[in-house]
């Protein structure tokens, strides 16, 4: 199994696995990871987040380092979902975690949503679903392929816009 580490926090330094079934998923890398948590810095500690897309549940696991209170997981791939089980056991984080498998299944809202879906398949319709999951004042952050553009959000306000090699990173603060 390959492995990614969690940059920084509690756990900073520590490697977990990644699922080998790229196309699937795709690793977010440090840099970007590092972006996305260095603009949160000051709006994660004792958060909720929802990791959707988790794919290893590096985003996920990162918040928690960085002082986030709960992550949920979002994921249906079955590989995936053996490995973000592993990593958060790993990081004995059972009890500050949960996982779904679809979005039906989630309840309630969340102060900070991060959508990382595949790039080989954007996946919109369902990025748009998770907003209903977040909080009048919470934050959307959308990774997606700098070739293919956003979906439009309404309700949400952009607050950062970057690239990242192939990645595009934009984080979005919902004003409701």
């Amino acid at each position: 199994m390959n492995s990614v580490r969690i940059i920084s926090g509690i756990h900073g330094g520590r490697l977990i696995g990644v699922p080998r079934n790229r196309g699937i998923t795709h690793p977010m890398g440090d840099r970007e990871r590092n972006a996305i948590f260095n603009a949160l810095q000051y709006d994660l500690e004792g958060t909720t987040v929802l990791d959707a897309f988790a794919g290893s549940g590096a985003i996920g696991l990162e918040a928690l380092s960085r002082g986030a209170s709960h992550v949920i997981f979002l994921e249906n791939d079955k590989k995936a979902l053996r490995t973000i089980t592993e990593n958060i056991a790993k990081l004995d984080a059972v009890e500050q975690t949960a996982i779904a498998k679809n979005v039906s299944s989630i309840n309630g809202k969340f102060d900070i949503v991060i959508a990382d879906p595949p790039y080989s398949q954007s996946q919109y319709a369902l990025v748009v679903k998770l907003l209903k999951h977040l909080k009048s004042d919470g934050i959307f952050v959308l990774s997606h392929p700098k070739t293919m553009p956003p979906p439009t959000f309404k309700t949400l306000t952009l607050l950062s816009d970057k690239t990242y090699a192939a990645a595009n990173i934009k984080i979005y603060k919902n004003f409701q």
